[in-house]
């Protein structure tokens, strides 16, 4: 069922933040940095796969993304869902659901037999779809996964997730030059502040994730050995 009311942006993002640190997603620990997909060490970790066993904060989080992209997008923006292996999957049938729209999914890599296919369900030519994925770091896995939407003749300039790490400028810029508009939740910004308001962590610590956050850059240069 599509949603009919929803709270601000604001309140979209407080909420959502305080739902991820509520079912433990949020992790952070400055002693020893957790290592990121790239390599890198970071101060902070988030696991929105999480998600997906908490149906009160699913059910919710899914409606504030479902309003998000028919708020920024249009209601009538897209024929449809495609969810990003793996994460994005139930993500992209929940949001397909309340939309009442067909839902997809695309795989990392073709299969490598059969079909060889990386779209799989019905995506026809002319369709208008929305990548949906669980979070974003720096833009580069959706790329990838809307070249391959765009292989079938459908149009893909729209992705939505649950988190946007909003910490590398070059994000928006590089989805922005692949011609994909970004539609989010919550950033680490709004995890922070709340982390702060309830004081979910040590002050060391939040204070830390902060100079992480604003220049992560230097701080994984810093923690390289760590």
């Amino acid at each position: 069922m599509i949603p009919s009311s929803y709270p601000s942006s604001e309140e979209i993002a407080r909420l959502s933040a305080r739902m991820l640190l509520e079912i433990g997603a949020v992790n952070f620990n400055t002693d020893t940095p957790y290592t990121l997909a790239s390599g890198l060490p970071s101060p902070s970790y988030i696991d929105c796969r999480k998600l997906i066993s908490f149906p009160r904060i699913r059910t919710t989080l899914m409606d504030f993304l479902t309003v998000t992209v028919m708020r920024n997008a249009g209601f009538e923006a897209f024929d449809n869902i495609a969810g990003g292996e793996t994460a994005g999957i139930p993500f992209g049938a929940l949001v397909a659901e309340r939309m009442a729209l067909p839902m997809t999914y695309v795989r990392k890599k073709p299969k490598g037999y059969g079909r060889n296919a990386r779209i799989e369900g019905v995506m026809t030519e002319d369709q208008r779809v929305l990548l949906v994925e669980d979070m974003t770091t720096d833009g580069g896995s959706k790329l990838s996964f809307v070249d391959a939407i765009r292989e079938t003749g459908a149009s893909c300039g729209h992705t939505a997730v649950i988190f946007y790490y909003d910490i590398f400028p070059e994000t928006t810029q590089r989805l922005g030059d692949h011609g994909v508009e970004l539609h989010y939740l919550c950033t680490w910004w709004d995890v922070l502040a709340e982390a702060k308001a309830q004081k979910s962590f040590s002050e060391e610590t939040l204070d830390e994730v902060e100079r992480f956050l604003k220049d992560p850059r230097a701080w994984q240069e810093a923690h390289k050995s760590a």
